[in-house]
């Protein structure tokens, strides 16, 4: 007895239900998910119109950071100012801790330069930070509009 020979079958698979499964778990996971920010900054800025009259330039420690990291610290309280004194970033606490014990509401001006890198901020920040002093003001320059 002779059989037909029986044609074969060629041999796939489809991937059809695997991408709709994909698309499922997808769509799933996007909606499942919360986006949050995972740091939420409370800045005030300083308003000049509404400033009374005692923060007026009184009171400041105005900390220069060269390109270099090179700091300079120059006092403005009421009635007297001083010149810009070179110090090094070890001596910062020391000098931030006489401001701060004679006015506790002393404000720091940071003037760094763009260059400046960021962990010569950061110290200084730190630096005051340990000390006590909480009011914190960034120097900047307007830019030119051409």
């Amino acid at each position: 007895m002779k059989f037909a020979a029986s044609a074969e079958e060629e041999v796939s698979i489809n991937l059809t239900p695997l991408i709709d499964i994909v698309f499922l778990l997808l769509i799933f996971f996007m909606v499942s998910t919360t986006f949050d920010k995972e740091t939420k900054l409370e800045i005030a800025l300083p308003e000049a119109s509404s400033a009374p009259a005692s923060e007026t330039p009184a009171n400041r420690l105005i900390l220069a950071i060269t390109a270099k990291d090179e700091y300079e610290l120059a006092i403005r309280s009421a009635g007297e100012a001083s010149e810009g004194q070179k110090l090094e970033p070890q001596d910062l606490q020391g000098f931030f801790r006489a401001a701060f014990d004679k006015n506790p509401k002393v404000i720091l001006v940071l003037k760094a330069d763009a260059k400046t890198t960021h962990q010569a901020v950061v110290l200084a920040l730190d630096a005051a930070r340990k000390v006590g002093i909480e009011r914190v003001m960034f120097a900047a320059q307007v830019a030119n509009p051409q």
